[in-house]
Formats: C-alpha cells, sequence, structure tokens
C-alpha cells in the first residue's frame, strides 16, 4: 500500500517537473532576443507561446531566429571586411570631393583677388 502511494507521487512529481520544464524550454528563444537586443523580441516571445501549442515543432526555428541577428553587427550577413573595404572607399571618396571643393574654393579666392596663388592641395602631398 505505501509503495502505491509513493509511485503515484513520483509519477506527480514527474508530471509536474515535465509541465514547467517544457514552459521553460520555451522561452529560451525570447531570452536569447532580450540579451541580444534583438529588434523583433516581442514576435518572438508571442511565437515561443505559439510553439507550446505546436508541441516545440516551431521551437528551432525561433531559437535561429533568435541566435542570427547581434547588436553589434547586425544580422551578420556581411563579413566585418566587406564593411571596413566599403567604409575605406566611402573614405576615398570623401577625402576627393573635399580636394575638389578646396580648389574650388582657391580658385575663387584667386579670382577675386586677382592673384593666382596655388591651391592647398596641390601643394601638400598626397596622404591617401
Amino acid at each position: 500500500m505505501f509503495l502505491d502511494y509513493f509511485a503515484l507521487g513520483i509519477i506527480f512529481f514527474v508530471a509536474i517537473f515535465i509541465f514547467y520544464g517544457v514552459i521553460a524550454i520555451h522561452d529560451i528563444p525570447y531570452e536569447i532576443a532580450k540579451k541580444r537586443n534583438h529588434p523583433q523580441q516581442d514576435a518572438l516571445h508571442i511565437a515561443g507561446w505559439v510553439s507550446l501549442f505546436t508541441l516545440h515543432a516551431i521551437w528551432p526555428f525561433l531559437w535561429i531566429w533568435a541566435t542570427l541577428y547581434r547588436e553589434d553587427r547586425g544580422w551578420g550577413f556581411q563579413e566585418v571586411v566587406e564593411k571596413e573595404q566599403v567604409l575605406e572607399s566611402e573614405v576615398k571618396g570623401l577625402t576627393e570631393s573635399v580636394r575638389k571643393l578646396e580648389q574650388r574654393l582657391a580658385d575663387m579666392e584667386a579670382s577675386q583677388t586677382g592673384h593666382s596663388q596655388p591651391a592647398p592641395s596641390q601643394t601638400r602631398s598626397e596622404e591617401v
């Protein structure tokens, strides 16, 4: 008789443990998204609750969705090297624009004063 009650207690304990375990597992993608400051963390949280009704069939996709985004590099589809190359080309373009503007400014100043002074970009050496 005692063993019957003991077995029933173990069954209840295991059932409650599994029930709370499943609920705790469904929230892992949301916690990852919250930690990474994911822009769609609310959608991930709701989808996690929906995954309870699908017996966690969509849970792996939620985990992937949550881990794809990182605040420091976004979605991570571009390599850091590509970003550096883009920034380097933008800097070169801006440097060239500044040189042209300096030349135009020097030409305008020379035409107003009647003196022909060399442009500042002509006197300094190439830095880039």
